[in-house]
């Protein structure tokens, strides 16, 4: 059973590692939220380590000089582990191939830049018009408040070309301050859904999990029973942690804050339990918001 907890120093005595969703749990996408960098800070206090895992589409240096605009400090985490970096050694590896067609101007410069480890296998890529291309890259939507079915047309041809989508992230929604917007997961869905097959990298698949433990174990060797995830979305970073079997953490004054009553601070007991039914999932502990 879900256990319903007010701060997070209840419970991380039990764990020598946290693995941080940001976006919705650290910052609204705009600013950084205090008590919970204070929380993070306060846990490296103690000699716990902290690793963001984000589905960011973009380079972890990138997301470093990212959340420090939005004012979150340098000693609140260890290490950074990004979709986009799990999604961007995939693609100098060719899975897509080797001429590529990237959608989402907004993260195209971040994305396509080559990867800052050397490897043996990686290979040179092209981005080139979709009539060109032997696979898509999907950072993101160019338009993120428009529809995802404008994408319908291009996916079509993709579909029929045989054409793999690499997902760079694969959240469907992420809410900027009061905003949502639309991300690269809600193409990769579109895509799925027309047959088109789409490849992701991000939580809750392993992959990242994997860079996440290998920016860790340059840190200290932990065991998967002392490490706790904590995140907002429910089919990404309560799935991917239970799929990984860790203990997780679920924020519900996230995305999903609305299913928990009227009061985001405050999410009622009873709703919770019922909803954590429907999805089929219970994450360890629960929170309204990560203090």
């Amino acid at each position: 059973m879900t256990r319903l907890i007010q701060t997070l120093s209840e419970i991380s005595t039990n764990y020598d590692a946290l693995f941080v969703d940001l976006w919705g749990c650290v910052h609204n996408g705009e600013t950084a939220y205090p008590e919970a960098c204070a929380a993070l800070q306060a846990y490296r206090q103690t000699g716990g380590k902290v690793v963001l895992v984000t589905n960011s589409p973009r380079p972890w240096r990138s997301v470093a000089i990212q959340i420090k605009e939005f004012g979150v400090p340098d000693d609140a985490y260890d290490a950074i582990a990004t979709s986009g970096d799990s999604a961007r050694l995939a693609m100098y590896l060719g899975v897509v191939g080797q001429k590529v067609h990237h959608i989402g101007d907004m993260f195209k410069d971040d994305f396509m830049q080559p990867m800052d480890i050397v490897m043996e296998e990686a290979l040179e890529i092209t981005e080139v018009p979709l009539k060109e291309a032997e696979g898509i890259v999907c950072s993101g939507p160019e338009d993120p408040l428009a529809d995802p079915e404008e994408y319908r047309g291009t996916f079509l041809y993709a579909k029929q070309k045989g054409m793999k989508l690499l997902c760079a992230n694969p959240d469907i929604v992420v809410d900027r301050g009061e905003i949502r917007e639309w991300c690269a997961g809600a193409l990769a869905a579109l895509y799925t859904e027309m047959g088109g097959e789409s490849l992701y990298f991000g939580k809750p698949h392993p992959p990242i999990y994997d860079l996440a433990r290998r920016r860790l174990s340059r840190l200290v060797e932990v065991e998967d029973a002392r490490i706790l995830c904590i995140g907002d979305g429910i089919g990404t970073d309560v799935m991917g942690g239970i799929g990984e079997g860790l203990d997780v953490l679920f924020i519900t004054g996230g995305l999903a804050a609305k299913e928990f009553g009227p009061d985001p601070v405050n999410p009622d007991p009873a709703r919770l339990k019922m909803w954590l039914s429907e999805q089929n999932l219970a994450p360890t502990a629960a929170i309204s918001f990560l203090r």
